[in-house]
């Protein structure tokens, strides 16, 4: 059973920046895709970004140019750096794997962490 942790979150006025981070195992870290996911309040969870195996990026459109992931091998962590927040980006933010090497889209991710809430306000 794998472990994912996030943490970072927090409560921020719009054109801030935060960075989330999500803490796996050196298993999962070193070796399969890692997607950040966020789900808003009576809104379904929608894919953000996600970094694979190789060291590939994706991103939502809607966070394309403002958020960058990356990971750091010492720390098995990989990052979500967000910037220019928006009050559209307030939602549970939340990182997962599936042990498969690429991202191949936002669907079927079985492991998920506890999730980091990330509140902007105007």
């Amino acid at each position: 059973q794998e472990q994912l942790e996030e943490s970072g979150g927090g409560l921020v006025q719009s054109g801030s920046s935060l960075r989330l981070s999500c803490v796996a195992s050196r298993s999962t870290f070193e070796n399969y895709a890692i997607g950040w996911f966020r789900q808003a309040p009576g809104k379904e969870r929608e894919g953000v970004s996600c970094l694979s195996r190789n060291g590939i990026t994706y991103y939502a459109d809607s966070v394309k140019g403002r958020f960058t992931i990356s990971k750091d091998k010492a720390r098995n962590t990989v990052y979500l750096d967000m910037n220019a927040l928006k009050t559209e980006d307030t939602a549970g933010y939340y990182c997962a794997t599936d042990f498969r090497w690429e991202c191949n889209g936002w669907q079927r991710w079985s492991y998920w962490g506890q999730g980091t809430q990330v509140t902007v306000y105007s």
